[in-house]
């Protein structure tokens, strides 16, 4: 009897481990079809409206009178740097809020992106840098932001909701070092400064695209490879360690990886709100618990800043950056969830 109820229980988790493959697997499969679609209206759609035809034709080396500049020169390697940089935030994202188990340690709220915002805005400022120093300035300051909140927040390990603190904190600070430096300019040397703390796309280049891309092929693999020792570290450090995962290690290597992600593609595209944040809950939402959230995850940051900017350029009136448009998306999910994080404190739970 116990025999035969074993087989059962092994075949029920089988059952369910197939499930939840082929869910992961069609979903990947939908997101990225979504990605492709909605790429492709970012390149066909705007003052001027170009086939398909012609945008392939531009892609492969063509000339196309007309498209080969509006397509080729902005609206390519604009929609490509939206994928690249969705990529990137939304990989970095899910990483923090799965390493710390609090889906508010996002890099939206624990400084990461305040502290490339502030070092970017000095660079553009004080020392009137060109781009490519001013991308170098904020990759270093997230870096070096990471590196402060995780030594402010250590005592004897990292707890997720003292990260968050003292993130937030840090964020504060940062935030009114950068209004501090608009106020002491001349209003006219403002505008390049506030077009990029926003979050903007406006500009881009394929410098910019390479620059990220490169990061993405990089660093994704380093994450997938530690993706199984991040999953085992979620039962706790003293059962990973039992299990053979070297846990300060792991962190410290994802750590490395995802703040890498977000200061690469903060320094090309500004802090774009609330992605990194949106990416990992709405995936793990999709995909259902017990798989790896990586691929879903960026596949939705790149769905969620595609589409962002091309409602932010043609859904209104005005034209608004990428930032605006995810952070009028993302404010209200925030509210949300302090106030069910609140609800489950008052009932006895924890963050």
């Amino acid at each position: 009897m116990t025999t035969v109820s074993t087989v059962s229980t092994v075949a029920t988790v089988a059952t369910e481990r197939r499930g939840r493959h082929r869910r992961w697997w069609t979903l990947v499969a939908v997101l990225s079809v979504l990605v492709a679609a909605v790429y492709l209206v970012s390149l066909c759609v705007g003052h001027t409206f170009y086939p398909p035809g012609d945008v392939w034709r531009v892609a492969t080396g063509e000339t196309v009178p007309g498209a080969s500049f509006t397509v080729g020169r902005l609206r390519l390697p604009r929609a490509s740097l939206a994928v690249v940089c969705g990529l990137a935030f939304g990989l970095g994202g899910v990483v923090f809020q799965t390493m710390l188990r609090n889906p508010l340690a996002s890099p939206d709220i624990i400084g990461i992106s305040s502290g490339a915002s502030a070092a970017a805005v000095f660079a553009i400022l004080a020392l009137s840098l060109s781009s490519a120093a001013v991308s170098a300035f904020a990759i270093a300051a997230g870096l070096g932001v990471a590196l402060l909140v995780f030594a402010l927040a250590w005592k004897g390990g990292v707890a997720g909701t003292r990260l968050i603190l003292v993130g937030i904190g840090v964020s504060a600070v940062l935030t009114s070092l950068t209004n501090w430096q608009l106020s002491t300019v001349q209003s006219w040397d403002t505008q390049t400064a506030m077009r990029w703390l926003t979050g903007s796309l406006n500009n881009a280049a394929w410098n910019d695209v390479r620059l990220v891309l490169v990061a993405v092929v990089v660093l994704t693999p380093v994450l997938l490879a530690q993706w199984r020792n991040l999953s085992v570290t979620q039962l706790g450090d003293d059962t990973a360690g039992a299990l053979g995962v070297r846990v300060s290690l792991t962190r410290l290597v994802l750590v490395v990886a995802a703040v890498g992600l977000i200061a690469f593609a903060t320094a090309a595209a500004g802090p774009v709100a609330f992605v990194s944040f949106l990416a990992g809950p709405i995936a793990a939402r999709l995909v259902g618990p017990g798989t790896n959230l990586l691929i879903p995850a960026a596949l939705v940051g790149a769905l969620l800043v595609l589409v962002a900017d091309v409602a932010g350029q043609w859904a209104f009136d005005a034209r608004y950056p990428v930032g605006v448009v995810t952070g009028v998306l993302g404010a209200p999910y925030l509210i949300y969830l302090i106030i069910r994080t609140n609800r489950r404190t008052a009932a006895g739970g924890t963050l």
